[in-house]
């Protein structure tokens, strides 16, 4: 069995409402003025968590899944545990970037800060579950990998879908805007053949 990861939006993109489109600019307004503030903060310090988690997705893809097990099973903890850290880092830049001016921006902080820290700790257990793999016998490793890739893509479908609910809104608009905050390329998903 050769299990092969591809990651995508949903995850090297899911970063910081990544994958947005470009939308039009919020009000010029001081309330729009202070959004677009507050989104530059927050988009300024998120470049090196997506830098992170971009990382470990290319490491991801270069492992040789038909390789030895145990080198199989240390570079995916590795990337997995680097995209866990990097998630909580990102629920701690909205937390203390404070909520987000204009309508609802509390509910908006706390939704982004919850996304975060519920894709951290399932990155934590899918570490837990591929460090947890029998690497002395190649089917048993290969049946647990399997069962890896697939809490992987529930994963991905999880944080896209929280991730969705923060492109709205004029917060998210304005978090768009911002260079830190843009989209990359990807659009694939873990497959296993």
């Amino acid at each position: 069995m050769k299990l092969n990861h591809r990651l995508g939006a949903a995850l090297s993109g899911a970063v910081v409402l990544l994958a947005l489109s470009s939308l039009s600019a919020c009000s010029s307004d001081d309330t729009g003025k202070k959004l677009d503030t507050w989104a530059k903060g927050v988009c300024d310090q998120t470049a090196a968590q997506t830098k992170k988690i971009n990382d470990a997705n290319t490491a991801l893809t270069k492992v040789d899944s038909g390789g030895k097990p145990q080198d199989v099973r240390t570079a995916d903890s590795a990337a997995f545990q680097q995209i866990s850290d990097a998630y909580k880092s990102l629920a701690g830049v909205f937390s203390r970037a404070g909520a987000a001016p204009g309508s609802k921006g509390d509910q908006f902080q706390q939704k982004a800060v919850t996304s975060f820290t519920t894709l951290s700790t399932q990155y934590a257990s899918l570490k837990k579950q591929v460090d947890a793999l029998d690497v002395t016998d190649q089917n048993k490793f290969a049946a647990g990998l399997q069962g890896v890739s697939d809490s992987f893509k529930q994963a991905g479908t999880d944080g896209e879908q929280a991730l969705s609910a923060l492109r709205q809104g004029d917060q998210g608009k304005a978090l768009a805007k911002q260079p830190g905050c843009q989209s990359v390329p990807g659009t694939a998903s873990p497959t296993a053949s």
